[in-house]
């Protein structure tokens, strides 16, 4: 699909790859993306990679959304593209390309990737607000649920050094290293004593492994969709063979400040 939208948006040659037997899902992906340009490094961290996306949990977005979706009854094409619809979202599936993109940003506005200060400083700008995209975050970094470590970027960062060593970024990862040790502290220095723990979740590292292995951004939460697609399917099923068959129906309570009703004859145009 990323060939044929190259070849149809921008004129380039369809280049089309078919799957082979005796290659894994990662290899297979690599040798349709890159033919057989692609490492045995490569293939175990993008391996490793799809595992830890393929399945976190009914409480996140997507996965809800796919619960939801599908305890009223629909059809499973129906529920996997609401899914999708939810993975597109910047906090969700597309978290890894707004990390790519202030990691792009800390690089052209950070001289020295080693000095503690200047990082420091500048990550304190971003939590204020005064840099980045002025939204007062530090993307890949903290989540909803884990606290003091994020189990998926443990393992996820260490096989991301390895492949920093191999494709001799690793200047790069260690920016990533010391932003990942900073930030805690930064963060602190800006909520006061007693602010919650923040650690790198999976996003923080992803888009890095994936920039190594040199693919395409406009594939990044596609290819989360290609893992996740397990765990949606799994939840799926779930769902639907309940016996009692029953419809998610949250109760809903509004907590904005109530308002007096105007009637129209007496209402005016701001």
């Amino acid at each position: 699909s990323y060939y044929g939208m190259l070849h149809a948006f921008y004129r380039k040659s369809l280049i089309i790859r078919h799957p082979e037997m005796n290659l894994s899902t990662a290899e297979n992906f690599l040798q349709m993306l890159k033919g057989e340009a692609y490492t045995p490094l490569e293939a175990t961290i993008l391996d490793l990679a799809l595992v830890l996306h393929a399945e976190h949990g009914g409480g996140n977005n997507s996965t809800f959304t796919t619960r939801v979706v599908s305890s009223s009854g629909t059809d499973t094409y129906s529920a996997i593209a609401a899914a999708i619809g939810s993975l597109k979202g910047s906090l969700h599936g597309g978290a890894n390309l707004k990390v790519m993109d202030m990691m792009d940003h800390l690089k052209e506005n950070i001289r020295d990737w080693n000095d503690d200060e200047e990082i420091s400083a500048y990550l304190l700008k971003m939590l204020k607000g005064e840099a980045f995209d002025h939204s007062g975050k530090i993307y890949g970094m903290g989540h909803a649920v884990y606290t003091l470590s994020d189990p998926r970027a443990v393992l996820l960062k260490e096989k991301a050094r390895d492949l920093a060593a191999e494709k001799n970024r690793t200047d790069e990862y260690r920016l990533y290293e010391n932003i990942e040790r900073l930030v805690p502290k930064v963060f602190e220095q800006h909520k006061g004593a007693g602010a919650k723990l923040i650690s790198p979740n999976v996003d923080f590292f992803s888009g890095f492994v994936y920039d190594c292995i040199r693919i395409p951004r406009e594939i990044y939460t596609p290819l989360f969709a290609a893992a996740r697609i397990a765990g949606w399917c799994a939840h799926r099923l779930e769902e639907i063979t309940f016996s009692s068959k029953r419809i998610i129906r949250p109760a809903y309570k509004n907590v904005c400040p109530r308002t007096a009703y105007v009637p129209l004859n007496q209402r005016k145009d701001s």
